[in-house]
């Protein structure tokens, strides 16, 4: 490089990102840096003159002068104009080549000092030679880029100047910036035309294997597949660049998955396989995004992955006095599992079946098993499922197809051996066409779910080290799945119960979810045996805590609006200003011994009830009739009802003919809500006998059993709920099957204390017991 002996001359500075200006070059340039416009101004009030240099890096905002090249070209400007979004428009012609020998001072930092680079002349033979070469070189390379026309070819024939041919040639060369600032600094001629040339010769290779790519992938594609194609291009690119498909970066990723998942070796190996059949798929296809989801699934199934199973039996208990109280039986059972199968070092034994009514702590129960014994927590509801897909899988034959709930639960997860809570399984639909129950018969049966098979993985999973817990609000399970489950009864809380779940457990939560603190509330006992009374009517604890959340919100409210308030008293008298009428009206016949009129005990999934049993004898011809939306059952037992007090005729006076001289007819009120069940026997029999002897039904007491047409009693199930429902409406006498001796000793001793319990085996003591007269001696 040689450098001309004239003065120094001082002129702005302008650095430029991307762009590599050459002298003979018009080009128009914008400009957005507050700066820079600053520096263009100076440049016009002067003589237009500014020296345009490149930054060595675009990403560079405020560059400093070890940022930018030494050498740039002086330009002069054509043409300004300020654009509406305040960036600058300016139009420039390139003059001379030029080095920057010194910048100016910090306020002045582009307006330095530049000097101008002479060029080398050189022999006009050569110059003839070079020039026709350069030109036919840059014909060649105008073959591939459509964007050069036959107007700059012509153009360039009538160049004579060596070096303006080769600056203007160089301004229409697609290279990186870094080789155009390499032909800008290259003073010596013959330098510039040879590494011009090979720049040249360099993107004429790159244009031939471009248009290589093209004609290959043009036989694959149809005329709408853009996407498609940029990606196949993509792919043809590594190809001729010498690298392997394997360098493509979500095959790599996915492989890398696959191999650090520690799934069993054949499943390994294929998989890899399916990765290869992916990796030669179409990008954009629907069967590309199908492979994808199945490679992703398997990848996201946990195959080894395990908790650390916790083996301290005195923890387990701990963990579940505190979260729950009472249901000593049920926590038992519980430890009891658990230490075989820590014993045995793996789950043995039949699946836990939790069944009792709402509210009562089932799934909360699943939680705390979860954690006395270390095992993550995952829960699937079975209400509404009535198609095997859902629990074993779609076929992955189709966009949108996934594993069933079961793998999809033990994904997320993330181990092989959770606790999967089953919830409500006895709400699973039934469907002609797919039996989910029989899926789920897989799942939870010991002997075969090591090797379930989901439709989706098409491969083997073990289930054999996940603890199913299944909860239900009744036993209507379909057999084989209840043969393949333990059941746990969870029964209905007490009263008192009720009132010492509140202090322990909803009390101090239900405070420390709605921010309220222990001496801005008062609520006595009363208040909460009434809002167990008459605002909820279950035998869990589910609805009594929302009313007590409701209660401590209006108090929150309350404090906040008024600021004089520090404290609030719940009393009887102002509860209903909380939760506002009572919603529950109390069940027991508060009037005097009734004919007819029989209180008997039902079990429903909330427990038990109270039933209204009517009856009247009129004169007619015979009629039976019945009402109160009553199922089979009740109406059979209507009928046997009629048969036995036919055989008892002589016994209780009532006439041989009586059932074709009256017309009888059973009423059981809330005719709208379902009757069903095999415990009403005793209470029809009762209300029928009451209307054709016009002898009064005792009015404090209650009944409930089955009878046969020979009179005796036989057992019912449910006593505990049924017993607790009459004990809450203050019924103290109870007429029960003998049979049902031995399940006395689940009912609480202080409530059994508190009421008079009948024993009895055949429907004459029944009668001489609930009638006010004995019917045996009128």
């Amino acid at each position: 490089m040689k450098e001309n002996n004239s003065k120094y001359i001082k002129m702005p500075i302008l650095p430029l990102r991307d762009t590599v200006i050459f002298p003979y070059m018009v080009i128009p340039l914008f400009i957005g840096r507050k700066k820079s416009i600053k520096i263009i101004k100076t440049a016009i009030k002067k003589n237009k003159e500014i020296l345009l240099v490149t930054q060595k890096k675009y990403s560079i905002e405020k560059p400093k002068i070890k940022d930018i090249f030494e050498i740039g070209t002086i330009s002069s400007i054509i043409q300004f104009l300020k654009l509406p979004d305040g960036t600058v428009k300016i139009l420039i012609e390139g003059k001379k080549r030029a080095k920057i020998i010194k910048l100016g001072n910090k306020t002045n930092k582009f307006i330095g000092k530049v000097k101008l680079i002479s060029i080398q002349k050189i022999i006009k033979k050569n110059e003839i030679v070079f020039k026709r070469t350069i030109i036919n070189q840059f014909e060649k390379y105008a073959e591939f880029n459509e964007k050069i026309s036959k107007d700059i070819i012509n153009l360039l024939h009538k160049i004579n100047n060596i070096n303006k041919l080769t600056d203007t040639i160089a301004t229409y060369i697609t290279s990186k910036l870094i080789d155009k600032q390499k032909i800008l600094e290259t003073i010596d001629i013959q330098k510039r035309i040879e590494y011009l040339m090979i720049m040249i010769e360099s993107e004429i290779k790159l244009f031939k294997i471009e248009n290589k790519i093209r004609s290959r992938i043009k036989k694959q594609m149809e005329k709408n597949q853009k996407e498609y194609y940029l990606n196949e291009q993509m792919k043809a690119i590594q190809k001729e660049l010498g690298k392997d498909d394997k360098d493509l970066y979500e095959y790599s990723v996915l492989k890398k998955k696959v191999l650090q998942s520690n799934m069993p070796k054949n499943i390994e190996i294929e998989l890899i396989k399916e990765l290869k059949r992916f990796r030669l798929m179409p990008y954009m296809s629907s069967e590309t995004t199908v492979v994808r989801s199945y490679i992703e699934w398997m990848i996201k199934v946990p195959w080894k992955k395990k908790t650390t199973i916790k083996k301290e039996l005195s923890t387990a208990l701990l963990i579940l006095n505190n979260n729950h109280y009472g249901l000593e039986t049920v926590k038992n059972r519980i430890l009891e599992y658990l230490a075989v199968q820590n014993r045995m070092n793996k789950i043995k034994g039949p699946i836990l079946c939790l069944v009792g009514p709402p509210g009562v702590g089932k799934t909360s129960l699943g939680k705390s098993i979860a954690q006395a014994t270390g095992r993550k927590y995952t829960r699937m509801s079975l209400g509404g499922i009535k198609d095997e897909s859902e629990i074993r899988g779609h076929r992955r034959t189709y966009i949108g197809s996934m594993p069933g709930k079961i793998i999809q639960k033990i994904s997320n997860t993330g181990v092989k051996n959770p606790l999967f809570l089953l919830d409500e399984i006895d709400k699973m639909s039934y469907d002609t066409r797919s039996d989910a129950s029989s899926a789920l018969l897989e799942v939870l049966d010991p002997e075969q779910n090591f090797s379930f098979n989901d439709h989706y993985l098409e491969v083997n999973y073990d289930l054999s080290e996940v603890m199913f817990i299944a909860t239900a609000n009744s036993l209507n399970i379909p057999l084989p799945l209840l043969d393949r489950m333990e059941i746990i009864k969870l029964p209905g809380y007490t009263e008192e119960e009720k009132i010492k779940i509140y202090n322990s457990y909803l009390k101090p939560k239900q405070m420390k979810e709605n921010a309220l603190k222990k001496n801005e509330i008062s609520i006595t006992k009363k208040v909460i045996i009434q809002i167990i009374r008459y605002y909820t009517k279950e035998y869990g604890v589910r609805n009594l805590e929302k009313n007590i959340s409701k209660i401590y919100r209006k108090i929150v409210k309350e404090i906040l609006l008024n600021k004089k308030l520090k404290k609030v008293n719940i009393n009887t008298r102002n509860l209903e200003k909380y939760l506002g009428i009572k919603k529950i009206i109390s069940q027991k016949n508060n009037q005097k011994n009734g004919i007819g009129q029989v209180t008997g005990l039902a079990w429903t999934e909330c427990g038990g009830e109270l039933l209204k049993i009517q009856s009247a004898c009129i004169s007619g011809k015979g009629k039976l009739s019945f009402t109160g939306y009553l199922g089979k059952v009740m109406k059979e037992s209507i009928q046997t009802a009629i048969t036995v007090i036919r055989t008892l005729v002589k016994e209780l006076n009532i006439p041989k003919n009586f059932y074709e001289k009256n017309d009888i007819h059973v009423h059981i009120p809330e005719g709208a809500t379902p009757k069903d069940g095999p415990s009403a026997g005793i209470s029809i029999c009762t209300s029928i006998t009451s209307s054709l002897t016009k002898n009064p039904v005792k009015s404090s007491l209650a009944m409930t059993g089955e009878i046969t047409l020979n009179g005796s009693v036989t057992a019912i199930g449910g006593l505990r709920e049924k017993i607790l429902s009459a004990y809450q409406e203050k019924i103290k006498n109870i007429i029960i099957p003998k049979e049902n001796k031995k399940d006395l000793k689940n009912i609480p001793k202080n409530i059994l204390k508190k009421i008079k319990i009948y024993l009895v085996k055949n429907i004459k003591e029944v009668l001489k017991i609930s009638l006010k007269n004995d019917p045996y001696k009128l």
